[in-house]
This record gives C-alpha cells, structure tokens and sequence, in this order.
C-alpha cells in the first residue's frame, strides 16, 4: 500500500512540474562611457579580456565611446553584466583610472 501512495504522490507532482513555465531571463545592455584619461589602449584590453572582443571590436567600441561619449558593448543576463562591470572598475581601479560601465535593462 505505501508503494502505491508513493507512487501517486510522485505523479502529482510530476505533474504539478510539468505546469511550471520557464521564462527567459531579464537582458541587459552594457555601455562603456568615455572619459579624458584612462587610455584608448587600455579601453580595448579591458574590451578583450573582460568581454571577449577582438582587438577589431575593441577599438571599434573604444571609438565609439570616444566620439559619442558612450557605447554598447553587448546584452547579457544581469549576472554576467554584473560581474564584468565590476571587473572593469576593479581593473580601471588598480590603474586609477576613471573607467566606467553602465547596465540598462532591455524593455522587451
């Protein structure tokens, strides 16, 4: 008897799983914001190691901020926006320099 009440509490709940909806995660557009002193070099390795950029694509972003006083540097979950923002002022940081990311949420 106990196997079989096992087993019909274990289908309840399977079922019950099996409603649960999955949705995806909040998206979020990270910017890099110019300033007149850290370095247009290091900008781009910063973009390299903490982003995964080409060297290419780090001078593209690097340029863009530069000229339009910011720049989109990819969409990611929060976490990893999160995470790679603080990097770059804990790297920007041990330099002393002034280098700042933003994160704005994607209205979908």
């Amino acid at each position: 008897m106990k196997d079989n009440q096992y087993e019909e509490e274990n289908d309840l709940l399977l079922e019950e799983e099996e409603e649960i909806k999955l949705k995806k995660p909040a998206m979020y557009r990270v910017l890099i914001h110019n300033d007149h002193y850290t370095p247009r070099e290091f900008v781009v390795v910063v973009l390299q190691q903490v982003f995964h950029k080409s060297e290419a694509e780090g001078k593209v972003i690097m340029l863009e901020a530069h000229t339009k006083g910011m720049a989109v540097v990819g969409i990611y979950t929060q976490e990893v926006a999160k995470t790679s923002i603080y990097i770059v002022e804990k790297m920007a940081e041990e330099f002393s320099y002034p280098l700042r990311c933003t994160l704005e949420e994607i209205e979908v």
